[in-house]
């Protein structure tokens, strides 16, 4: 299960495609909040986020997750790819970072990777909290 959090429909809708496309289950968010109010939260095995959004940004709802002590992998992809967004995404251990021009392939390739990471994590005793 993997959630895409942009509030660009146009973009939401392409890349919850491209996902489907590749055979991911996939649920759309036009916020953080409307993210963090979803009850399926702790089920995720990764999500699509973008750093600009209306209310909290990208970095804010990062750290959220953290502070909630929710492992969900996260893989940026924005507009907003300046090296100071970066550094700070990587700084709080995003899986991947790209800007909005990467190809498609790339961000599948990186969430399966972080997908079967977490998954495998979980057997291991570090499941979600």
């Amino acid at each position: 299960m993997v959630a895409i959090v942009d509030d660009d429909m146009g973009v939401c809708a392409g890349m919850a495609r491209l996902l489907r496309a590749a055979g991911m289950h996939v649920d759309t968010f036009a916020s953080a909040e409307e993210l963090l109010a979803a009850p399926q939260l702790d089920a995720l095995d990764g999500l699509v986020l973008d750093v600009r959004l209306p209310g909290m940004s990208g970095l804010e709802l990062q750290r959220q997750l953290l502070d909630r002590h929710l492992q969900v992998p996260i893989v940026f992809v924005s507009a907003n790819d300046d090296p100071k967004t970066r550094r700070d995404a990587m700084r709080q251990g995003c899986a991947a970072f790209f800007g909005k021009t990467h190809p498609g392939h790339e961000v599948i390739d990186a969430l399966r990777t972080c997908a079967t990471s977490h998954r495998h994590s979980e057997v291991q005793g570090g499941g979600i909290s």
